[in-house]
């Protein structure tokens, strides 16, 4: 397999946020351009402005009309906001919403027609980005539609080199959560967590620890009954279908006693119980990856960071690492792609014929 630069699409999220402090701070360092060649989606009037601003490093870059002009060597950006589009750091404005729409719209199609390889997604408002064209909770929802073929279903991993975390409900009010954990809807999320820890991070014959809903995982029954009636059935029979889960396990015990580190990934049931303690022990370098899709996404683990937007002390850790993310995983699809396609043959050796290797992949007819 031949190795190449892959474009990784970077959207600039929201304009008031901390979006251009982290992806100006990603490239101060010229070694991240022999990685990959970027392509901004956004507007280089924005990111001149937010540069001066916080007395940021000059990065050189290139304007482009589309992607596929982009320039290994150079940060490009492709303008796709008005130079007029006004920025207030720290405010929430309806202008950075439809600013962040517009640069997530654009990369979401040059991702599907091959023009970058992959996204890379700056923080966006899940509030102001709301509109007709726009009418979901988060990122991940907007590309399981955008995205998804066939049917294809999203899950949220939020990971770091030590731990993965995914959910069974993602943005969804607790008070909802207990309706949407179902058999179904827990088994699917572990086949697809399953799938992407062997083909996006490489781990074979992976581990997954699965939590309980309720407190001391119901405690027998006492403390709820979604354990017994629905969680174990769940282990149960995607066990039998040779997915290597093991649970229901108590959250605060897991995460507490680090027997999370037992196990390859961890499936929480709902948002804050997987990602506070994700969120707590990532510090700098915890990633959002978008599995279950065609189409590798990342982002960094944090939010708009409003109230430190644009001072110049927000930190690039999580979106550097996004972007080595990204790539990796990225290049772990294509190596199991290409050696899937060029299988090793199936040989034996013969005692009774002095060691002959016999190839099994022959056709009988020959």
């Amino acid at each position: 397999m031949k190795d190449k630069k892959i474009r990784v699409g970077i959207t600039q999220g929201d304009i008031n946020g901390i979006g251009y402090e982290v992806i100006l701070k990603s490239f101060e360092d010229a070694q991240m351009l022999e990685l990959c060649t970027p392509v901004l989606y956004g507007s280089a009037k924005i990111m001149a402005n937010y540069r001066k601003m916080m007395e940021l490093p000059m990065i050189p870059f290139n304007q482009i009309g589309v992607a596929l002009d982009a320039k290994d060597g150079n940060f490009n950006i492709v303008n796709v906001v008005d130079e007029e589009t006004k920025v207030e750091p720290g405010q929430s404005t309806r202008e950075a919403g439809e600013a962040a729409f517009a640069a997530l719209e654009r990369a979401v199609a040059d991702l599907r027609n091959g023009e970058i390889d992959v996204i890379v997604t700056a923080p966006i408002n899940k509030h102001n980005i709301q509109s007709e064209t726009f009418t979901f909770p988060g990122h991940t929802e907007y590309l399981e539609t955008s995205l998804g073929e066939d049917g294809e279903k999203a899950l949220m991993i939020l990971c770091n080199d030590n731990l993965r975390v995914a959910l069974v409900t993602g943005h969804l009010p607790i008070a909802k959560v207990p309706a949407a954990i179902t058999k179904d809807a827990i088994i699917e999320k572990l086949e697809i967590f399953n799938k992407s820890l062997k083909q996006d991070f490489g781990i074979d014959r992976p581990r997954i620890a699965v939590l309980s809903l309720n407190p001391h995982a119901g405690e027998n029954g006492l403390l709820g009954m979604e354990e017994q009636e629905i969680i174990t059935p769940a282990i149960e029979e995607a066990y039998a279908k040779r997915i290597y889960c093991f649970g229901p396990y108590a959250a605060d015990g897991l995460f507490g006693s680090g027997q999370y580190a037992r196990f390859d990934g961890v499936l929480a049931m709902y948002h804050d119980q997987g990602l506070a303690p994700f969120k707590t022990m990532a510090m700098d370098n915890g990633v959002n990856y978008t599995a279950g899709l065609p189409y590798v996404r990342t982002s960094p683990d944090h939010g708009t960071g409003y109230d430190i937007a644009g001072k110049g002390i927000a930190s690039e850790a999580s979106f550097r690492q996004a972007i080595y993310q990204a790539i990796d995983i990225y290049y772990t699809r294509e190596n199991e792609e290409y050696i899937h396609r060029h299988p090793l043959r199936r040989q034996y050796f013969d005692k009774s014929k002095d060691n002959v290797v016999l190839d099994l992949t022959k056709d009988a007819e020959e």
